[in-house]
C-alpha cells in the first residue's frame, strides 16, 4: 500500500510540477497568443491531473487530510470553471453543468466554512485557513451564480477565465512552497492568494470597458 501511496505522490508531484511551469509561462507570454493558449492547455491538463490525484491519496491510510482534500476539489473546480468560461465568448446563457460545477463547489465552500469555525470556537491549530478558502470559494461560486444570471446584460467572460485560471496558479504555487520547500505555516499558505488577488484586480481593471466622458457645452 505504502508503495502504491508513494506513486501516486510522485505522479501527482509531476502533473503539478508541470501546471507549475506552464502556469507561470502562460502569465509571462502574450494573452491570446498561440503560445498562451498552449501553455494553458497544459496547465489545465497538468493540474486537473494532479489535483485529482491528490483526492485519493488524501484518504489513504497515514495520509488523511480533510483540508487537502477539500483544495484539492477546490483547484479542480477552478480549472474546469475557468476553461468553461471561455465558452461563454459565444454563448449568453448557462447551462445545466455550469451550474452544477458551481453549485457543487458552493456545498464545498459551505462545509469548509462550518469546519474553520468549528476549529476556532475548539482553538485547532490552523483552522483558519479552512475558513480563508472556503469563504474564497464562496465568494467565486456566488458570483458565478450574478455572472450567470445577468449574461444578457454584460458578458465578462475574460474576467471570469482570468480570475479562475489564476486562481488555479495560486493554487499550484501554494502547493509548492507548503509541500515542496516545506513552509506549512498560515503566512505560507495565504500569501500567494493574497498577491494573486492583487493580479486578479489589476487585470479586471485592464480589461474594463472604456467609459467616454462627455463635455456639456
Amino acid at each position: 500500500m505504502e508503495a502504491t501511496i508513494k506513486i501516486l505522490i510522485y505522479i501527482h508531484a509531476f502533473f503539478g510540477g508541470i501546471g507549475l511551469i506552464t502556469g507561470i509561462g502562460s502569465l509571462v507570454v502574450k494573452k491570446g497568443s498561440t503560445l498562451h493558449k498552449r501553455m494553458g492547455k497544459l496547465f489545465s491538463i497538468g493540474m486537473f491531473i494532479s489535483a485529482l490525484i491528490s483526492i485519493p491519496i488524501c484518504w489513504m491510510p497515514k495520509h488523511q487530510n480533510i483540508f487537502l482534500f477539500l483544495i484539492g476539489l477546490f483547484t479542480i473546480y477552478l480549472v474546469i470553471s475557468g476553461n468553461r468560461a471561455l465558452n461563454f465568448k459565444h454563448k449568453t446563457k448557462a447551462d445545466f453543468y455550469d451550474k452544477l460545477i458551481s453549485g457543487t463547489m458552493l456545498f464545498f465552500s459551505l462545509i469548509m466554512i462550518s469546519i474553520g469555525i468549528y476549529c476556532q470556537l475548539n482553538s485547532v491549530q490552523n483552522g483558519i485557513l479552512f475558513t480563508f478558502f472556503g469563504g474564497f470559494g464562496f465568494y467565486m461560486t456566488v458570483k458565478d451564480f450574478i455572472f450567470f444570471k445577468n449574461l444578457s446584460k454584460t458578458n465578462n467572460w475574460l474576467s471570469k477565465h482570468i480570475g479562475k485560471m489564476t486562481g488555479a496558479l495560486i493554487a499550484s504555487v501554494t502547493a509548492f512552497i507548503v509541500a515542496g520547500i516545506g513552509l506549512g505555516n498560515i503566512i505560507a499558505w495565504v500569501t500567494p492568494s493574497i498577491l494573486g488577488t492583487f493580479y486578479i484586480l489589476y487585470w479586471n481593471r485592464k480589461i474594463a470597458p472604456k467609459t467616454v466622458k462627455t463635455v456639456k457645452v
